[in-house]
């Protein structure tokens, strides 16, 4: 190729049986940065304003174009919160309302939209078919975690993954510990041999419960609105619904046990664990997610990591990792009400911004973060079960929670609490 033409990457994707051919932008190849990127976000809840703020905070290059969410009075929520920043982040919050897409497929809008970033922060279980259509249109992508809810979703995820590292994509997972500097800096105690071999890792998330409907204006009475669908319901109550969010252990314990396979350089292959519901009521707003689970994880070298979380109200906390190696030991609980030198949710932003400009270290970790998702998943079929679960057991898995009529009154029956004896793993 000469030099004019080195710059570009053709590229065919098939896209209901039509083939099509693209040429990615210069500002999308590393080392090409254009003086302003455009972004825009899918999901508009709590997660994805924050992370609009956070992206503005810390890059000066970036503008805020278009925006998607299954919910258009979430979406100006949204737009209020954003547009009420502070004058040097709001001026590059451009959001015209011919880019503001309402819907089920206001997905497939946006990354059809003139942007270089896609920020990816609607409910887990959307995670696979919002990151295998923004890979397909060749954007760069800020990834929240989890990366699914099921096996099914995660190989979906890791085949997109493949892809955008083939494309040379950056893609920044919101596994923000990976841009914190006290993670990094034990990280490389770990890989300069500091600490020697590890030989045991301990993974606690002991917090409170994330419960939706106690915010009292969304569900008045604490109860659903007589008028809401099914999959309305179980998306505005998203967190207590096992198909959206995948249970404790994956949605929100996932960042503790990313660490562990950071740190020890691999996933675990086998895992016996064990949980339930202690707190939560057989009611509807209270899904069909346990409120505790414990698990054991064992290497391949025959190390052990033990998980732990829980979300009970009034009880003891403990949100932290522990790396024993043969020359010493690792404790984030030191971190337990110090002040941060630097906010990791807005360093992640700006080191995804480097490895987009050329400017720092090459960023995908798409594959790594989605492995750590995938151990998550398996501790929890696991304790669902009451069996023992392998990686191979799960990486075959052939569960699919996704619904498959995608409409606001879809009939969507909750199926029950899971019972191990009862519970079947596929």
């Amino acid at each position: 190729m000469n030099s004019s033409t080195s710059r570009r990457s053709f590229l065919a994707s098939s896209i209901g049986g039509a083939t099509a051919f693209q040429i990615i932008r210069p500002e999308l190849v590393r080392g090409q940065g254009a003086p302003m990127l455009k972004a825009g976000v899918i999901g508009c809840g709590g997660r994805g304003t924050q992370a609009m703020e956070n992206i503005l905070t810390g890059c000066d290059n970036v503008e805020i174009v278009a925006m998607a969410d299954v919910f258009e009075d979430r979406m100006e929520t949204s737009l209020r919160m954003t547009q009420a920043l502070k004058p040097e982040l709001s001026k590059r919050f451009k959001v015209d309302p011919e880019h503001r897409f309402v819907g089920f497929d206001a997905y497939k809008k946006l990354v059809a939209s003139d942007l270089d970033i896609v920020m990816l922060a609607a409910n887990p279980a959307y995670r696979p078919l919002h990151f295998e259509a923004a890979v397909a249109a060749k954007k760069h992508i800020f990834c929240e975690k989890p990366m699914g809810t099921d096996a099914t979703g995660i190989r979906r995820f890791m085949a997109a993954a493949k892809k955008s590292r083939e494309l040379k994509l950056t893609v920044k997972c919101g596994a923000q510990r990976r841009s914190q500097t006290w993670y990094l800096d034990q990280y490389k105690r770990v890989s300069n041999g500091e600490i020697g071999d590890i030989v045991h890792m301990d993974a606690n998330w002991v917090g409170t419960p994330v419960l939706n409907f106690n915010n009292t204006k969304l569900f008045p009475n604490k109860k659903r609105d007589p008028k809401w669908g099914d999959l309305e319901w179980q998306h505005r109550n998203w967190y207590s619904f096992l198909w959206i969010c995948g249970d404790q252990i994956v949605e929100q314990h996932l960042h503790n046990i990313d660490v562990c396979n950071w740190f020890k350089g691999g996933h675990p292959v086998e895992v016996v664990a064990s949980g339930g519901a202690a707190w939560r009521p057989r009611e509807e707003e209270y899904g069909n997610i346990y409120d505790h689970c414990s698990a054991d994880f064992v290497y391949a070298d025959g190390s052990h990591m033990s998980s732990y979380c829980r979300q009970y109200n009034g009880s003891a906390q403990n949100v932290s990792e522990r790396i024993v190696g043969t020359k010493g030991v690792i404790d984030s609980s030191v971190l337990r009400g110090a002040k941060l030198p630097f906010d990791p949710y807005v360093q992640e932003h700006m080191d995804m911004m480097n490895s987009i400009l050329g400017k720092g270290p090459y960023i995908n970790e798409a594959q790594t973060v989605a492995e750590s998702t995938l151990t998550c998943i398996m501790g929890r079929e696991a304790a669902y079960s009451g069996k023992k679960i392998t990686w191979e057991m799960i990486l075959n898995s052939k569960q699919d929670l996704m619904p498959k009529d995608f409409d606001y009154k879809a009939a969507f029956p909750v199926p029950p609490l899971p019972v191990p004896g009862v519970y079947k793993f596929v």
